[in-house]
């Protein structure tokens, strides 16, 4: 997001685009859910004679301009347990008083377990032209990098690494969970490169089914000795090679 500039406004209204900052909060005024619509809280008067291609219109009759897309970058965190942003708009309006600058907070009340590529849609807050209704403004949802986990739909991947001789004789490890919290996982398995545990409602919450989360996959590295000694490697022949 972009600090908010001044604007000439009676050149380049067409070029002009929105300034948002974004600030995390833990509470707030209940924002539109998912791919919902909210109505203007602003009223405008504005000239009918337009040079601007026409769209669409609304019932008042004006010419309604396409929708301003912005992206919303959300951690992996925020999708998972929900949070609040914080969105300031500044726009051009066409008012009694000519073409002025507005800004406006917005309020996004982020749901547990949206995705990528959800959009929130708020009406009329965007830039007027003159003998416009003001566009809609439409925020979508991007998913930043998370160091150590990755989403795959309602479920979380973890990659982790351990050595040979765990892999073999069987072993507990603590794991981390999305949120910061630990977990024991114990394998008695010989653990083979790339095996997966799967832990049951430790995924992403399902946004449609309240309460029901999705799984968490746990994949194995193991991490090879370099090297051994001659005295080391006719041990691990003496142990192992009745095993294959």
């Amino acid at each position: 997001m972009h600090d908010s500039h001044h604007v000439d406004m009676t050149a380049h209204i067409a070029q002009k685009s929105f300034s948002r900052s974004v600030s995390q909060l833990s509470g707030g005024v209940e924002a539109p859910t998912a791919s919902t619509t909210l109505p203007a809280t602003f009223s405008r008067n504005a000239s009918r004679r337009s040079s601007t291609p026409i769209m669409f219109s609304n019932s008042s009759g004006l010419v309604k301009p396409p929708p301003t897309e912005e992206t919303l970058e959300c951690t992996l965190d925020e999708l998972c347990f929900g949070c609040v942003k914080k969105m300031k708009v500044t726009r051009v309006a066409n008012t009694d008083n000519g073409l002025t600058e507005e800004e406006e907070e917005l309020t996004i009340n982020l749901k547990p377990g949206w995705t990528k590529g959800t959009k929130i849609t708020f009406e009329g807050k965007g830039n007027e032209r003159p003998g416009t209704s003001p566009a809609d403004v439409i925020f979508v949802i991007a998913e930043k990098r998370h160091p150590l986990f990755r989403r795959d739909g309602n479920n979380l991947e973890l990659a982790v690494e351990i050595p040979l001789v765990k892999a073999l004789t069987g072993c507990t490890i603590s794991i981390n969970l999305l949120g910061g919290e630990k977990m024991s996982l114990t394998v008695d398995d010989i653990i083979c490169p790339g095996y997966e545990k799967i832990i049951a409602g430790q995924g992403m919450p399902k946004s449609k089914e309240n309460g029901n989360r999705g799984n968490l996959i746990v994949t194995f590295l193991v991490a090879f000795p370099t090297e051994l000694t001659e005295e080391q490697r006719s041990d691990v022949v003496s142990i192992l090679q009745d095993c294959c």
